[in-house]
C-alpha cells in the first residue's frame, strides 16, 4: 500500500519527535546495573567480520540490541530474527532495526547467508541442536557462524539457574544451558564444519556462569584455566 506523501511527512514528524523524546529520557535516567559480557562478544564479532567481510548476514535472537543496525552501517545486508512472543513474556520491540518474529528452530527464509551471528542466545533455546541445524542450513558453503555462550570445557549443565549457588536467574522463564566440548564436537561432526577461532573468558570467580562474583575486568584465558564464557567462529565446509 502506497502512503500519500503528506501523510508520510506527518508520520515522520511525530515519529522523529517521539524517538527524540525517548532518547532524551533514557539518556537522563541511565542507571548502572552491572557491566556485562557484550563488550567481549561484540569485540569478537567485529574482529571476525574484519576478516570475513560478508555481504549477507543473519542475526539470530536480536532482542532489543542495536547490533544489526551497527552491522548494516558497516555495509552488510542484515536480516534479524527473534522469537518475540514465546521468549519475551511481555513482547518486544526493537527501535534500532526491523526484527522478524520467528523461531530459529522453525524459521523459513528465502535466502542463504555468508555469515550468521548468534550472541548469547543459544543457551536459552530448549532444542539447541535443532537451532544449530537450522543455522547451518541457512549458511552458504564456506560460510561462517559466530557464536557466544556460557561454557565449561568439561561439563554440560542443562540449566545453571537451577544450581543452589547461582547468583541470579531463578525467576527467569527460560533456562540457561552451559555447553561443553562434547556439544561442540557433536556440532563439528554433525554439520561438517571446523573451528577457525575460539576464545575462553573468565567472567565469574566460580566454576560456572553466574557462580561467584563477577570478575572485573574479565580475563581472556586458556581452555585449561577457569572460564565461564566462550566465543567461537565456525566455518561450514
Amino acid at each position: 500500500m502506497k502512503i500519500p506523501e503528506s501523510l508520510r511527512q506527518v508520520l515522520f514528524y511525530f515519529s522523529k519527535f517521539y524517538c527524540k523524546f525517548v532518547n532524551k529520557i533514557e539518556s537522563n535516567f541511565q542507571k548502572y546495573y552491572k557491566f556485562n559480557e557484550r563488550v567481549i562478544e561484540y569485540k569478537f564479532v567485529f574482529d571476525a567480520l574484519t576478516e570475513i567481510y560478508p555481504e549477507y548476514l543473519l542475526d539470530v535472537g536480536t532482542g532489543t540490541t542495536a547490533l544489526p543496525h551497527l552491522l548494516s552501517k558497516c555495509g552488510i545486508n542484515v536480516t534479524a530474527i527473534d522469537n518475540i512472543h514465546d521468549y519475551w513474556s511481555k513482547g518486544m520491540f526493537n527501535r534500532h532495526f526491523y526484527v522478524i518474529n520467528s523461531d530459529i528452530t522453525k524459521v523459513e527464509l528465502d535466502k542463504r547467508f555468508d555469515a550468521i551471528t548468534c550472541i548469547s542466545v543459544l543457551e536459552h533455546i530448549k532444542n539447541f541442536n535443532k537451532a544449530m541445524s537450522t543455522m547451518f542450513t541457512y549458511l552458504k558453503a564456506n560460510g561462517y557462524l559466530i557464536l557466544t555462550f556460557p561454557y565449561n570445557e568439561k561439563n554440560y549443565i542443562e540449566n545453571v539457574y537451577d544450581l543452589d549457588d547461582a547468583s541470579y536467574g531463578q525467576s527467569f522463564q527460560f533456562a540457561c544451558h552451559i555447553f561443553s566440548r562434547n556439544e561442540i564436537n557433536y556440532w563439528l561432526k554433525t554439520h561438517k564444519c571446523k573451528i577457525i577461532k575460539q576464545e575462553y573468558w573468565q567472567v565469574f570467580t566460580g566454576d560456572y556462569w553466574t557462580i561467584g562474583e563477577p570478575k572485573y575486568p574479565p580475563k581472556l584465558v586458556d581452555k585449561n584455566d577457569k572460564h565461564q564464557l566462550t566465543c567461537v567462529l565456525f566455518q561450514k565446509l
